[in-house]
């Protein structure tokens, strides 16, 4: 009797540890390409930390199925050729189920042919170009098209801020041409005025010459199709020229608590619209809020909460569909109302999502809501 028992609890031992081992060395893989290093690794950083931290809850609450989702990271540089050649690296590689990425709406599309090609979802936190989504069935974003958020900024600007002689300032770059191009024929339909439109170069750092001809016009307003980092040295070299009486907006990138802490005094007043706010009593939102902080120690921005959600809605995809890359393209597409950090997600026909847009405004070194 003491061999059989010993026996059966050998059995069950092995077994036992047979399926951890099993488990540990069974993950369901996801790529995650961003910029880590070049002018971009900021973004790259909050895309990352807000996808593991959805990650680490996912795994700590059993996985998908019963078998944890593990990361292989690239590093696309920002470049359009480097995240191509991931997207080769990614594709290729039979272990990976989807992929998540990337930043800027140049390199997620300059990859898109080869995911498609692949059959695997390329799933981007930020990308909002509106050309990106509707090229292809298997490229999906979080962010929301630039045309369906500068409908709504163009309203905010023209109605709520009653402004009607606006200069615009944008990133020539694949995201700014098509940011400025929506926003300002919405507010010209609007029945406002574009006084003056200048594009500038990625990299640059001496904004005065641009600064002085689009104030020449007297603009009320002036907008910005700018990253945070840029936006807060435009404000800084607009507030150092004297040009103090103009308003100031920018497109969503711009809600950053590195956009106060760089650009300081001269960033107090600007305006800009988002998605996410941290201070909303929504359970989910404070829920992903609290998290992030006791883990990273900073409030997270937009694309940290909206990477959160993407983790999330490829990990329901998974759970629904499987492994097997098209049924996981299928069952993100029959996403609705899926509750999360920017409010409730669900995707159009073209794998893109429509959502609501605060309008925030820096008081006192913070955003608060803005009340008209």
């Amino acid at each position: 009797m003491k061999t059989l028992i010993g026996m059966i609890l050998s059995s069950l031992l092995c077994s036992f540890f047979w399926s951890a081992s099993c488990h540990a060395e069974d993950p369901i893989h996801v790529g995650l390409s961003i910029p880590i290093t070049g002018q971009f690794s900021d973004y790259a950083r909050d895309i990352k930390d807000g996808v593991e931290l959805g990650l680490k809850w996912i795994n700590d609450a059993g996985g998908v199925n019963g078998r944890p989702i593990e990361l292989i990271i690239g590093d696309s540089e920002g470049l359009s050729k480097k995240s191509k050649r991931l997207a080769r690296r990614f594709t290729a590689d039979k272990r990976i189920v989807a992929e998540i990425g990337d930043f800027s709406s140049s390199c997620s599309m300059a990859a898109q042919p080869i995911y498609q090609r692949a059959g695997m979802v390329q799933f981007s936190p930020t990308s909002s170009h509106p050309s990106f989504t509707v090229a292809s069935p298997f490229s999906f974003s979080v962010s929301g098209t630039s045309k369906g958020q500068n409908l709504t900024v163009a309203h905010m600007v023209v109605e709520r801020l009653r402004k009607k002689r606006i200069a615009v300032l944008y990133l020539n770059s694949d995201w700014g041409v098509a940011e400025q191009n929506s926003f300002v024929q919405e507010t010209k339909r609007l029945g406002a005025e574009i006084v003056a439109r200048e594009g500038y170069l990625k990299g640059t750092t001496d904004f005065t010459p641009i600064l002085k001809k689009l104030r020449s016009p007297e603009p009320d307003m002036l907008y910005l199709c700018s990253l945070y980092a840029d936006g807060a040295s435009i404000s800084k070299q607009r507030h150092q020229l004297g040009w103090n009486d103009v308003a100031i907006m920018g497109a969503g990138p711009l809600h950053s608590e590195k956009l106060i802490k760089i650009g300081g005094d001269a960033v107090e007043n600007l305006y800009t619209s988002t998605s996410f706010f941290a201070k909303s009593p929504r359970a989910e939102i404070q829920k992903f809020v609290k998290g992030y902080e006791s883990r990273y120690n900073r409030t997270p921005n937009l694309f940290a909460a909206q990477s959160y959600d993407t983790i999330n809605l490829l990990a329901k995809a998974i759970r629904k569909g499987g492994t097997d890359r098209q049924a996981i393209r299928d069952e993100l597409a029959k996403i609705r109302n899926f509750p999360g950090a920017i409010g409730m997600i669900s995707f159009s026909e073209y794998g893109d999502i429509m959502k609501e847009y605060i309008l925030l405004q820096v008081k006192n070194g913070e955003f608060v809501l803005y009340r008209d």
